[in-house]
């Protein structure tokens, strides 16, 4: 009987008391140690089909349960493979803890061609993470994980690659690790917090712009909102900071010129948590003719964008709470009508705007979310009933909505589900992709399957790369590989072991959404419905 552990053991062990209780990957033989650690543990391993899809999982369950989600890769292709998934966790500030292997210690650099053998793994990695570091021993393991750990806490969360050389993997631990983490968010300094709250009491028509990196403060929001009579614009991953029926809400519809017209009209603007990012904005630009005050976690978003007026540096939902407290504005009704009609005016307008392509995916993504349980979360790719969805989805709580907003790569919308279903078993899941889309990472449904995940895929098929044509049109050029020949998609959810429906009929999507959800979540299944868009009516 062993009396020690090896370092992949020791490693695994560690997670544990990092509250870590799931990992995604595909085992390899640079990191048998690892799995080694896994037997007997209480972590619960995944196995995508493919590591791209493993970082996608993991992303989605970072994003519905607010811990980072964990990846075992092995060195070379194992990384590389999902690296995509990674720079779009880093895009959409993800947090992802990715534990590879490398290889031995005394090959490193010198390629003689060893199995999965990369010139620099680890530079290659710090391009799309927050750092990226090498345990040459053991004992140097426990202080680079309390280092992510401090990111995930105290940082714009993102994603860290450790990588343990296979050698090091094998050491024997002779001693018990115990985390080390203690970073703490930053706070906002006390002058800063008391020159926003004069701008926000003087102000006669304020706004907030609010994003992903508010999420917790929803009610502070409320507050802020209703006694600055302020309108509340919000990104796709703010989504839900103030709920959709509130008079005040102009939603995530940053890609209506309406709602810039709002922005460009308030003397202060309060942006909290958001990069101000052309990919929320479709590329309209912001006018802030007013003041702006601006907080955020990372220092370099003041920086690389719009320069504001009032720079907070801090965590986002202790700073509101902060202003919140200092403003002396009080709630009034007369204001609150006045502000709720322009509200009105603009969101009206842009909903006027849209097209009649637009009005018809529209309907087709409120006929599946009105289906939903409220607290449902949906994911999507990069398809175009996707991004009609960014802007038209109405909810009443925040973090429901997860999309590859800022990288936008496709085959995020079906593995992001999955993770979000293991994070939240207790929630209905939904995921939109388009027949491009799915086929990048199709092969997670058979993980689907294997895990028993409920989760209800809504295929928007059009037969076509609908986005690209029509950039080929508007830009003058002949259309070139944008009719690709479909599989049958019935028969190949089928050959998963996947519950199926296909239909044309809008008039009745809503009650097909429901049953199925129904069916699969008694059956433990997952359940595709086919839409033919060309054929819709």
């Amino acid at each position: 009987m062993r009396n020690t552990k090896t370092c992949g053991e020791a490693i695994v062990a560690l997670l544990e008391q990092y509250d870590v209780d799931t990992v995604f990957g595909i085992p390899g033989v640079h990191t048998l140690e690892l799995y080694r650690g896994l037997v007997g543990s209480r972590i619960r391993h995944v196995l995508p089909r493919h590591e791209q899809g493993a970082g996608f999982i993991a992303d989605g369950y970072a994003r519905a349960s607010g811990k980072p989600g964990v990846c075992f890769l092995i060195t070379g292709p194992g990384l590389t493979n999902a690296s995509t998934a990674i720079a779009q966790a880093y895009s959409d500030s993800v947090p992802i803890l990715v534990i590879s292997s490398v290889n031995q210690s005394n090959l490193l650099g010198k390629g003689r061609g060893e199995l999965h053998e990369m010139p620099d793994q680890q530079k290659m990695m710090s391009a799309f993470t927050a750092f990226s570091a090498r345990a040459d021993s053991p004992d140097q393991f426990p202080a680079l994980l309390a280092k992510a750990f401090d990111v995930f806490n105290s940082e714009r969360p993102r994603p860290v690659h450790i990588e343990v050389p296979i050698d090091i993997f094998e050491k024997p631990v002779n001693e018990d690790w115990v985390p080390m983490a203690k970073a703490e968010k930053p706070q906002a300094r006390e002058q800063d917090i008391e020159q926003a709250a004069e701008w926000l009491n003087g102000a006669n028509v304020p706004a907030l712009i609010l994003g992903g990196g508010a999420l917790g403060s929803e009610a502070l929001v409320l507050d802020l909102a209703e006694r600055l009579a302020a309108p509340v614009a919000m990104s796709v991953a703010g989504a839900g900071l103030l709920p959709s029926s509130h008079p005040l809400c102009l939603g995530s519809t940053l890609v209506a010129q309406s709602v810039h017209n709002v922005i460009a009209k308030s003397d202060v603007v309060l942006v909290a948590g958001t990069e101000l990012a052309t990919t929320d904005t479709w590329g309209i630009p912001f006018e802030f003719n007013g003041k702006m005050i601006r907080i955020d976690i990372d220092p370099k978003q003041f920086e690389n964008s719009y320069k504001a007026d009032l720079e907070i540096l801090g965590d986002a939902p202790t700073a509101l709470a902060s202003i919140a407290k200092a403003i002396s504005a009080t709630r009034q009704e007369t204001k609150i009508v006045e502000k709720a009609r322009q509200v009105s005016f603009a969101v009206d307008a842009f909903y006027d705007g849209l097209n009649s392509d637009e009005k018809l995916r529209q309907k087709v993504f409120n006929a599946v979310v009105d289906a939903l349980p409220k607290d449902a979360l949906i994911t999507a790719d990069m398809t175009q009933i996707g991004y009609t969805g960014h802007s038209v989805f109405k909810t009443e709580f925040a973090g429901r909505f997860f999309n590859p907003t800022g990288y936008g790569t496709l085959g995020y919308g079906l593995p992001a589900a999955l993770g979000a279903q293991l994070a939240s078993p207790q929630k209905a899941v939904v995921a939109f992709v388009g027949d491009g889309g799915l086929q990048y990472t199709l092969q997670e449904m058979a993980t689907a399957k294997e895990e028993n995940l409920p989760i209800v895929l809504i295929l928007w098929n059009n037969d076509l790369l609908l986005e690209i044509h029509e950039g080929f049109v508007d830009h003058g050029i002949e259309p070139i590989a944008v009719f690709p020949k479909n599989p049958d998609f019935q028969m190949m959810a089928k050959a998963y072991g996947w519950a199926t429906h296909k239909t044309h009929d809008l008039d009745g999507l809503g009650k097909l959404v429901s049953s199925a959800l129904a069916k699969a979540q008694t059956d433990q299944t997952p359940v595709m419905i086919e839409i033919t868009v060309n054929e819709l009516k």
